[in-house]
């Protein structure tokens, strides 16, 4: 089992950004694949973003590449999620996932064994 625990949410004003952090604790974090997802009020949870267990490799929903960036610190067990150009559309709660490597596609939340218990994004126009 991993332990997650997310903070760094917020409100801000549209074209702003917002880093959320992921801190780990339990299984080894280095050996986890980690994933943000996010859900809207009245939505499903949709996938974020991705990352392997280096950090070397990265996968992100089409709604928001070029302004999301996933990155880790395995020194700090800790799995980062850096938000530029924020739309009101980013509006959501985020969780961060675990789960062991070779899972299957980092897109589906199913795969994810382990989820933290989520931090408020709102972004105002």
């Amino acid at each position: 089992q991993v332990q997650l625990v997310e903070s760094g949410g917020g409100l801000v004003q549209a074209g702003g950004s917002l880093r959320l952090s992921c801190a780990a604790s339990g299984r080894t974090f280095s050996s986890s694949t980690m994933g943000w997802f996010r859900q809207a009020p009245g939505k499903e949870r949709d996938f974020v973003a991705g990352i392997n267990t280096s950090g070397g490799i990265t996968y992100y929903a089409d709604s928001v590449k070029g302004r999301f960036t996933i990155s880790r610190d395995n020194a700090k067990n800790t799995v980062y999620l850096q938000m530029n150009s924020l739309k009101p559309e980013d509006t959501a709660v985020y969780y961060c996932a675990a789960r062991p490597p070779g899972s299957g596609s980092y897109y589906s939340g199913t795969t994810y064994d382990n989820w933290g218990q989520g931090t408020q994004v709102t972004i105002s126009s």
